[in-house]
């Protein structure tokens, strides 16, 4: 029997479960318990688990709602730091977190129990197009970018969704509407999760992917269903601002 102490957080409904963990703390977590913490159903409902390890710098680890192990989230690692500075009952307004995409700062502005932030996500690699896609680009994660399409259903989307990462080895998958050069609307199949309410690194490899196309500038809204997000370019480094907001601390009994 092992008790947890979680707080949960969101960002543009984006929503993870944190704990946050002293350096040195031997990992109690593993993808089994992760899938079941984060099942909406018989767990407390997430789409992952972060874990966040203190240290010099904070050392994250995200676990998709199935278990499985990303490397990088644009909405998960803004919670992680409120996470964080929550925890500690801290001041800051930056930090430095440590992802399996690499070395990421977030930028932090806190009113209570919600703000507003930002993540520098570095350069957006472009990948070679598959057919029928707008393109395929890795944020520190595996995108492929389809131009929506308004008479298509959620069913045939999830299909293509699943085509579409099995070709490239696992992948999220944006379908994107351009509205103008300052707006675009995405829906996201993420990988290991299935439909998200947002996808930070999808609005960056979406915004990305449409810069390159010339369908929009180097100041992007992205409308995600949860709500909105901001990626900006500064030549090819990309910085994605968004909200945070915190739901509630959780104690999750495992027997």
């Amino acid at each position: 029997m092992a008790l947890r102490t979680l707080q949960k957080w969101h960002g543009a409904g984006n929503d993870f479960l944190v704990d946050v963990i002293e350096h040195g703390t031997a990992t109690w977590w593993d993808p089994e318990r992760a899938r079941a913490v984060c099942n909406r159903y018989t767990g407390v409902g997430g789409d992952g688990l972060l874990l966040a390890t203190l240290g010099s710098h904070v050392e994250m680890v995200l676990f998709n709602a199935d278990g499985s192990v990303a490397e990088m989230s644009g909405n998960g690692i803004r919670c992680l730091a409120a996470a964080v500075r929550r925890a500690t009952h801290a001041t800051w307004s930056s930090l430095e977190v440590m992802t399996g995409a690499g070395m990421r700062e977030v930028s932090l502005t806190m009113n209570e129990d919600g703000g507003y932030g930002s993540v520098a996500m570095g350069t957006v690699r472009f990948a070679d197009a598959l057919e029928g896609t707008l393109g395929v680009a890795n944020v520190g994660n595996p995108h492929v970018v389809v131009l929506d399409d308004a008479t298509w259903s959620d069913a045939q989307r999830e299909a293509r969704a699943r085509e579409l990462s099995d070709a490239v080895g696992g992948a999220n998958v944006e379908f994107v509407t351009p509205l103008d050069s300052q707006r675009v609307r995405i829906k996201v199949v993420e990988r290991g999760v299935g439909w998200t309410l947002a996808c930070g690194t999808g609005s960056v490899a979406t915004a990305a992917i449409c810069r390159r196309e010339g369908l929009c500038g180097d100041d992007v809204i992205v409308e995600n269903p949860g709500g909105p997000l901001r990626v900006t370019f500064n030549n090819d480094d990309a910085t994605l601002s968004g909200p945070v907001q915190f739901v509630a601390n959780i104690e999750w009994l495992e027997v």
